[in-house]
């Protein structure tokens, strides 16, 4: 089971898009330099496809997308959540931050229209930092994905 801490209306993380952001805990990652380790700890309240619709709802006349921030201890709840968006939510897109240097195999990345993936690295920097090794990645009409992770370039 998922847990998540909190959430928050945000403009960058995702491009183009005005994003419910859904900070879930029991990171296992534990990068270096980590700017959210209040998520490490596996606490919060629980996120079922019944919090997730009520969180949606509360949101839904100003979103175009939700976000998951984390979730790598179990891509496959995180999978399932993406997939009730869809379902569940027609018109909403769905993003994924995972810390993990590769995109899980657990998951149908068909659920998302938008995948960053990476460890953060304090000595490359963030997304927008050139040097950085993480990849926000955008799926296109076709279903093959991008790299638009130089959108985020300064």
């Amino acid at each position: 089971m998922l847990h998540y801490i909190n959430t928050d209306i945000v403009f960058q993380e995702f491009p183009d898009e005005v994003t419910l952001a859904i900070n879930i805990s029991g990171c296992p990652c534990h990068c270096p330099g980590c700017h959210s380790r209040f998520l490490w700890s596996d606490e919060g309240s629980d996120l079922t496809t019944e919090v997730l619709s009520s969180l949606i709802r509360e949101a839904e006349d100003t979103i175009t997308c939700v976000g998951f921030m984390g979730g790598d201890a179990d891509p496959t709840a995180v999978d399932t959540l993406a997939e009730h968006v869809l379902h569940c939510h027609p018109g909403l897109k769905t993003g994924w931050y995972t810390g993990r240097t590769a995109i899980s195999p657990l998951i149908n990345q068909q659920h998302f229209n938008y995948i960053k993936v990476g460890p953060y690295l304090r000595h490359l920097g963030a997304l927008n930092s050139p040097r950085t090794n993480q990849r926000m990645l955008r799926r296109r009409l076709d279903g093959s994905f991008e790299d638009i992770t130089f959108r985020f370039w300064k």
